[in-house]
């Protein structure tokens, strides 16, 4: 722990000086937990594959997970506003350290349902946002939630590839219990965080005039579409590259951890381009970038033209952070959780259905849920632009 904090004060200033020790602490728990669920996040419907499931099936699971995220974040953020929120941040680590025993158990893909509903236990994620949006730079606020987010990115760039390794040679039940163990450092950076309740940042933004239901609502509306999109295909990315273009498990780690690493970078620009030019114009360019990625997925076969196109493919990822910080700027600071819970439990909600409807498409034919999200995508990027959306600068 006091290595990895050595190492990231080293890095440039210009990188983490938006951040304050708490911040910081936050990055580090999700870059050491980002490192342990990426060993089988990326692989893990092809682990579900091998446990007797066909495509539909892994969408059934992957729909099982969004079904519990989508009924807990209202909860979750009704807790954020009353209580401290670090203490709700690491409950919510709880419920997730038992997954990996659950899957490293598991002998028929039934048995990994429960694991995907505690994997879809979203407590925390509206005080997360909140606590994140509530001490942040109010110039800077796009830069600093996709900032926080590459620390999840940064934690999959070597995840993947090594998870797939390590699957290949001692099996994938052991990469299960390392990742058991990195939840568990993931819970400990988040005891050393201050505390924080809402009450103590509210008075001054419980009368904001910049506060807009009906702007918060439009965003949420955008962001469910965007979020059933990306998951129409998402779980079947790997599934394609194995079922279709015939790579190994380690190839697929690789394509994955390039996928993270993409996001990293360019969270980061997407971060600064959200402050300066506008939240829109970042989500705009995730979804152009995302469009260009799946347009070279199905017309490549060629690993390194898909190294390329699965780093692009990290633009998929940003938007989770560009949704908090969104509505973390428009929200007062006494209802930020209660908000941030309604945006997320939107999206989620579209998310739900999306795995098993792909995992259905995917049946029919690989190709068709890559197609019908590259119909849609450049439509969502439009919509982002539009003036009910339009940000007073």
């Amino acid at each position: 722990m006091f290595e990895l904090r050595y190492r990231m004060a080293r890095l440039p200033k210009s990188l983490f000086g938006s951040l304050n020790k708490d911040l910081k602490l936050i990055f580090a728990s999700n870059l050491i937990g980002a490192f342990g669920d990426g060993l089988y996040a990326y692989i893990w419907p092809l682990y579900i594959r091998e446990l007797g499931a066909d495509p539909a099936e892994v969408g059934v699971v992957f729909s099982v997970f969004f079904f519990v995220a989508a009924l807990t974040p209202l909860p979750g953020g009704f807790l954020a506003d009353r209580y401290d929120r670090k203490k709700l941040m690491i409950l919510g680590w709880l419920f997730w350290i038992p997954i990996p025993l659950v899957f490293s158990v598991a002998e028929h893909w039934t048995q990994m349902l429960p694991g995907a509903v505690l994997y879809g236990i979203m407590l925390s994620g509206p005080a997360t946002s909140a606590y994140i949006a509530t001490i942040a730079h109010k110039g800077k606020m796009t830069q600093t939630f996709t900032l926080i987010s590459t620390g999840w990115w940064f934690g999959y760039i070597f995840s993947p590839a090594i998870g797939g390794y390590l699957s290949t040679t001692v099996g994938i039940r052991w990469v299960f219990r390392l990742s058991f163990a990195l939840f568990i450092g993931a819970t400990i950076s988040l005891l050393f965080i201050g505390n924080q309740h809402a009450s103590s940042h509210s008075k001054q933004m419980a009368s904001d005039p910049q506060f807009k239901r009906k702007k918060i609502l439009l965003w949420a509306a955008l962001f469910a579409a965007i979020f059933f999109v990306m998951n129409l295909f998402r779980a079947f990315v790997p599934q394609f590259f194995k079922d279709v273009l015939f790579f190994d498990e380690f190839q697929i780690g690789i394509l994955g951890s390039l996928c993270f690493l993409g996001s990293a970078i360019l969270s980061m620009s997407l971060g600064r381009i959200g402050d300066k030019r506008g939240k829109a114009s970042a989500v705009f360019i995730s979804l152009i970038l995302c469009f260009l990625s799946l347009i070279s997925l199905v017309s490549f076969s060629n690993f390194f033209l898909l190294s390329i196109a699965s780093f692009i493919m990290g633009a998929s990822y940003p938007f989770w952070s560009l949704m908090g910080a969104v509505v973390g700027s428009i929200a007062p600071g006494a209802s930020r959780g209660r908000w941030m819970s309604v945006a997320q439990t939107i999206s989620l909600l579209a998310a739900f259905f999306a795995p098993y409807l792909g995992g259905l498409l995917y049946d029919s034919s690989p190709y068709n849920p890559f197609i019908i999200a590259i119909v849609i995508t450049p439509m969502l990027s439009v919509l982002a632009l539009t003036k009910p959306l339009k940000e007073e600068r």
